[in-house]
């Protein structure tokens, strides 16, 4: 394990995007903020060092290992052997120091590893306890979801650490609880530990595993042929153990008589923040973003002013970003200043910031894809064919070359440029769902 000196200390910074020109009566400003994590020499903020020196040991990290054991998971019998395969690769990616436990989820949730009520300390022999334990996993059972996560959050809570991770596969839908008991889980875990959750196959329903990532600020995604879950787990066990700094919130503060209109995160992938504010005093509040390792993320904020004359100024809104300190206290890393101001420059306030239009286009591009599919879902041909047209427009006009792939699969582009497309009268389930799983991911803004 590495030792951190205070130049591998990491810092925060927060830059602003936006044309801060309004034309007379205009009353919303958009703003584009780039959050970037950095091992040190960014300019920015840095975490204080207790908090950072504890993030920077494995024992401030847990994991939770949340595999599907449902009877399912025996159909094929290879895909039962590829879980447990993939969950010892997991296992293996941890660093020392790390607590841990896995856990077989069916209708009920089982401790595997270690046992007990509590969590394993990873080293090569508890690595190796945990490998052998898998032998012992085998499918048989229902699949109630919540249940797992409910046992993940009693474990991961029953460590002193800053950073909880759980890592979620399943294979089905979740047939034995209903969606409210879903949701109530996930309510109760929310702010409590991050998820990545994981399809495996083409039997599971997309938005339940995107929305348990969503809920527990994690990534979803598709593994249609289940030999490749090893390479999976690991890369998703790699991306947590780099996670240093936990509990970051995107602050926010406006003046009397402006508001937040909507905060969505835009890059890498789109995701809804609004409804999460917490409110946090006198016109400020909080939007989680979760954990953060070596990264940069961005967030797309609407703000609403109130009417002004021409030729005045005003500060919009004030963005920080902020962690819980180590006395209770919350300790801010960056900020950056959103602006308002009023003139009559027909040029200068009708020009669109080109990040701003960049990420209007990329959450549509994530919505239509959404609705083309459901319209193609429920028969609706014309519907589907309007709306995926539209996704293949603004995929090329963006350079989302991924995206532009997997919509290839589903439909036959006649012309990019003109959105023009023709639904194939075929298509893989495996191809239509994981366009629909990976339809919230976004390229950032060509330079």
């Amino acid at each position: 394990m590495a030792n951190f000196s205070k130049s591998h200390v990491p810092q925060f910074s927060v830059d602003v995007y936006q044309n801060e020109y309004l034309p007379e009566g205009g009353r919303e400003v958009n703003a584009i903020v780039t959050v970037t994590s950095t091992g040190g020499g960014t300019v920015g903020g840095a975490v204080s060092a207790p908090q950072f020196y504890a993030a920077g040991r494995g024992s401030d990290a847990a994991v939770a290992l949340m595999v599907d054991c449902s009877g399912s998971m025996d159909y094929p019998p290879t895909k039962m052997r590829n879980a447990r395969d993939a969950t010892a690769a997991a296992i293996d990616t941890l660093r020392d120091g790390v607590h841990f436990a896995v856990i077989g989820g069916t209708h009920v949730a089982k401790e595997v590893y270690p046992g007990g009520g509590g969590l394993a300390v990873a080293d090569t022999r508890t690595r190796g306890e945990a490998k052998q334990a898998l032998r012992k996993l085998s499918a048989g059972g229902g699949t109630a979801i919540g249940t797992w996560l409910g046992l993940a959050d009693r474990l991961l809570a029953s460590a002193d650490v800053s950073i909880r991770h759980g890592i979620l596969l399943t294979d089905g839908r979740n047939e034995h609880e209903s969606p409210e008991d879903l949701k109530a889980s996930l309510d109760a875990c929310a702010g409590r530990f991050t998820c990545d959750a994981r399809g495996v196959g083409t039997d599971w329903e997309v938005k339940e595993v995107t929305g348990i990532a969503s809920a527990l600020l994690g990534t979803a995604d598709i593994v249609a042929d289940p030999a490749g879950l090893a390479a999976d787990f690991t890369r998703m066990m790699e991306t947590a153990m780099g996670k240093e700094v936990a509990d970051v919130a995107l602050r926010l503060w406006t003046p009397l008589g402006s508001e937040i209109k909507f905060v969505k995160q835009v890059a890498p992938t789109v995701e809804e923040l609004t409804d999460r504010r917490t409110e946090v005093g006198p016109r400020a509040g909080d939007y989680p973003t979760g954990s953060w390792g070596d990264e940069s993320r961005d967030y797309h904020v609407c703000v609403r002013v109130p009417d002004a004359e021409l030729g005045q100024e005003m500060l919009a809104a004030r963005v920080s970003l902020v962690v819980p300190g180590a006395d209770g206290a919350v300790q801010t890393l960056s900020q950056g200043l959103v602006r308002a101001v009023w003139t009559d420059d027909m040029a200068a306030s009708t020009s669109i910031n080109p990040q701003v239009a960049h990420y209007t286009g990329q959450a549509e591009l994530a919505q239509v894809i959404q609705q083309g599919l459901d319209a193609r879902k429920a028969g609706d041909a014309d519907g589907a064919t309007a709306k995926l047209g539209r996704a293949v427009q603004l995929a090329a006009a963006s350079g989302n070359a991924d995206t532009a792939k997997l919509l290839s699969k589903v439909v036959d582009v006649v012309d990019a440029a003109e959105g023009t497309v023709r639904l194939k009268a075929k298509v893989a389930e495996a191809d239509e769902m994981t366009l629909e799983t990976r339809s919230t991911k976004t390229v950032r803004v060509k330079k």
